[in-house]
């Protein structure tokens, strides 16, 4: 991997470029890592950026056929070293979209009398526009998606991302994962938009000249491009105000989606959250950009004393980058643009192609500010936004001298500002803002990957959220001076942080959210796996955190390195565990009626198959407790113990007591929601009686705020238990473990590890990494129950399905 350097030429003068390149600074120096494994496409990469990287650790990657969801786990019950990716698709749609223009059988009549049009200025283009003929019928078929776009955390009915997808033939719908295996449509905005324009005759506001007939051809042209959308984009999540039925406000978190349209329009949809469908839906805003030939689409959100500034960056295939306002008057802390502020205003033929916005703070001037960043052309044009006593301060410029082609794909990691630029000749550039006095200028340097995967061309590139990998889109480069015969395309995978700087991020990260750091905690489980011990270093490094704070995400922090530590030691299973066995075959033939076999043949079978069901338990996502001691028989020899059984016990040890103190502290939050919400002798669903006599159990825990809190509790309860009962023979279900309940009656049910109530139902959840089950919320259930059975996993931070 070479090295490339410093910027700051004028447009248009790559000699200048060429010198400052040569003087890199090695500070900066990356090293690029394959990481294994690359998932293959089954159909072909299409539309603009075609790769998109969520909160939540979801890459949607747009193909000729579906949008392909490859979900990256951090998995704590899988000893390999490759990365745990889960993949899911959003299938495109069957049937061709038709945007509603009109009445049925007058648009029929419309197209009829276009086709055949003696002027071919018309018929030639109503035929070739793929806009009016999304079927095609003697053209190839729009299938596919052009762009997706992923909201931020928190927006689905499970607290995780929606995404927005825009096919081919301009249908835009919103799709939400809410079981893990399939995607749900949750509502078509395309066809909702098209209704709205309908009932208002095709006018933004009443005061609008009425509209031609349907008949005329600009006229016609006119509606279609009114709702032919070109790029869509989320907001962050705001909050406004909602009015009870008693006259009470209350805070009710929101979202918008832009959406830009062909004529220049841009529509700003406000959803209550979580979205839920059509019905989640608050309202619906059009602005008039005033820009022709409108590219792409981005938000521009701008913090400065405490208060928020929103607007919306629109860019032109012509060239021009603006700042439109966007009037937020329902949503609290908000305020706005008075006027659209010209970020590039020459007309250059130069298209917009990707527009990415990045809060950074400036350290001269001690305040907030705002880098605009567009790929146009092989150039990257940067824009540096600032509020001052003496208002807005714009400065921008041009990076140039960085690709030879045009860019095909950018994306930023927006925690420190890096952007990462690539073309279509497998070059990926990495630019590091850094300011001076006054603005700021670029470090960059180049990635190869062909000197990482040898000779690839790239179709895309994302940044993962905390900046620890690079997800390209690639196929086969040329060979010998060869184009291939075939493409195969691949989604693959670079690591862009060290181990080092991975563990210190998680230290000292202000998330302290194990989930929504999965890629850094990903590069942590790989090192661990490999070198097969915890670093001395983070090891006492994290000591000093939980010594020092307490908190729990550093318990948490600890029980994940226990775990993955745990799963570098164990013995690796002989042979595939999903691959079905012919011994297992032959077992059934022998065990068939009417087939004569001895009893020691029998007592043989069962042996293997209880062999081989321990090895296949071992390769599942269970309890640790449950498989310990099979591993530790498939670890150790029989002529008595190793060293690495004891030290597997030792780490098994560790991990129990670990995971007894995130109960603890769990049990003790319970218990506090417990006291606030509930009177004298009141009755609720939680077994308060037994979670306080579970805690004080054991003898060596002695923690003051726990007796405290349970002295209060049993006062207010006045001798009474409240015991909860078994559903199938009312008999009393003891509070004894964490995880079951079970009545004298030999009756097992699992607890729900968020509120510690026995499931008694054939429907519950489960955390996403299998750590814990949790059960549903019912209506009977008060806010406050409901309120914790919101929480993700006390062990993982994973979401809960």
């Amino acid at each position: 991997m070479a090295a490339a350097g410093r910027e700051e030429p004028p447009l248009g003068l790559e000699a200048v470029a060429e010198e400052a390149a040569a003087a890199a600074s090695a500070g900066f120096r990356l090293t690029a890592v394959r990481r294994e494994p690359a998932v293959r496409l089954q159909h072909g990469a299409s539309g603009l950026e075609p790769l998109a990287w969520s909160e939540d650790h979801r890459v949607s990657v747009s193909t000729a056929r579906s949008i392909a969801v490859l979900e990256q786990l951090s998995d704590v019950h899988s000893g390999g070293q490759d990365m745990v990716i889960h993949r899911t698709a959003v299938p495109a749609p069957g049937a061709a979209c038709m945007l509603k223009v009109g009445p049925k059988k007058e648009v029929a009549e419309c197209k009829e009398k276009f086709a055949s049009s003696v002027d071919p200025t018309v018929s030639q283009t109503f035929m070739l526009d793929r806009v009016f003929n999304p079927e095609g019928k003697s053209l190839t078929p729009m299938r596919g998606f052009k762009y997706s776009s992923w909201s931020p955390l928190g927006c689905d009915a499970n607290g995780r991302c929606l995404l927005a997808a825009l096919t081919m033939d301009n249908r835009l719908t919103i799709h939400a994962n809410l079981n893990r295996l399939q995607w749900v449509q949750l509502v078509d905005l395309t066809e909702l938009y098209g209704e709205r324009l309908f009932e208002a005759s095709y006018k933004l506001c009443k005061a609008d000249t009425p509209c031609g007939e349907l008949g005329d051809f600009p006229e016609f042209q006119r509606r279609h491009s009114m709702q032919t959308p070109v790029r869509m984009e989320w907001s962050g999540i705001c909050t406004t105000q909602q009015v009870k039925h008693n006259n009470e406000c209350r805070d009710v978190g929101s979202v918008l989606l832009a959406v830009l349209f062909e004529n220049g329009n841009i529509a700003v949809w406000q959803f209550q959250l979580p979205f839920l469908g059509k019905e989640s839906i608050t309202s619906c805003n059009t602005i008039e950009s005033g820009i022709s030939s409108p590219s792409v689409l981005s938000w521009w959100e701008y913090e400065h004393n405490n208060r928020k500034m929103s607007g919306l960056i629109v860019g032109s295939a012509y060239g021009p980058v603006k700042i439109i306002p966007v009037n937020l008057k329902a949503v609290k802390g908000y305020f706005t643009l008075r006027q659209p502020v010209v970020l590039w205003q020459e007309m250059d033929q130069l298209p917009v192609h990707s527009i990415k916005c990045i809060p950074l703070y400036h350290p001269y001037q001690k305040c907030s500010c705002s880098l605009v960043v567009a790929a146009r052309g092989p150039y990257v044009f940067w824009c540096l936004l600032l509020i001052s006593k003496a208002g807005l301060n714009v400065h921008n410029s041009h990076v140039t001298g960085l690709h030879s082609l045009p860019i095909v794909s950018m994306t930023a990691d927006k925690q420190n500002g890096t952007v990462y630029t690539c073309s279509s000749d497998g070059k990926v550039r990495q630019l590091i803002p850094i300011f001076t006095d006054v603005a700021l200028k670029f470090e960059h340097q180049l990635i190869k990957l062909s000197e990482v995967f040898g000779s690839v061309r790239t179709h895309g590139i994302a940044v993962s959220p905390c900046g620890a990998y690079l997800a390209v889109i690639t196929t086969e480069g040329m060979a010998n001076g060869l184009h291939p015969v075939n493409k195969n395309y691949q989604v693959q995978f670079v690591t862009l942080k060290t181990f080092e700087e991975a563990a210190a991020q998680l230290l000292e990260s202000s998330v302290q959210n194990l989930f929504r750091q999965v890629d850094l905690t990903d590069l942590v489980r790989w090192k661990i796996l490999k070198d097969k011990h915890i670093p001395q270093f983070l090891q006492e490094a994290l000591d000093k955190k939980i010594e020092s704070c307490g908190s729990t995400y550093f318990w948490r922090f600890k029980l994940f390195l226990l775990r993955i530590l745990y799963q570098s030691m164990q013995k690796a299973p002989s042979e595939v565990t999903w691959r079905p066995s012919h011994e297992d075959a032959k077992i059934l033939i022998s065990d068939s009626p009417g087939m004569g076999s001895t009893e020691d043949d029998q007592e043989e079978g069962t042996s293997k198959q209880a062999s081989k069901q321990s090895l296949g338990d071992t390769g599942k996502g269970v309890d640790i407790d449950d498989n310990a001691e099979d591993s530790l028989h498939q670890s150790s020899d029989t002529g008595g113990r190793e060293p690495m059984v004891e030290k597997l016990l030792e780490i098994q040890a560790q991990i129990e007591a670990v995971e007894m103190h995130l109960t603890r502290e769990h049990m003790k939050r319970v218990l506090g929601e417990v006291y606030l919400h509930t009177w004298i002798t009141e009755n609720t669903s939680i077994p308060t009686r037994g979670v306080c006599d579970f805690l004080m159990s054991d003898d060596g825990y002695d923690d003051r705020t726990a007796r405290v809190l349970i002295g209060h509790i049993l006062k207010k309860m006045n001798k009474q238990t409240f015991p909860e009962h078994c559903s199938l023979c009312k008999e009393i279900l003891p509070f004894t473990d964490r995880k079951q309940a079970v009545c004298s009656n030999g009756h097992i049910w699992l607890r729900c590890f968020l509120t510690y109530q026995s499931c008694q139902s054939l429907v519950y959840r489960r955390c996403l990494l299998h750590d814990s089950i949790a059960r549903h919320p019912t209506p009977e259930d008060p806010e406050w129950i409901k309120r914790l059975l919101q929480g993700p996993c006390t062990f993982c931070d994973s979401p809960v399905f």
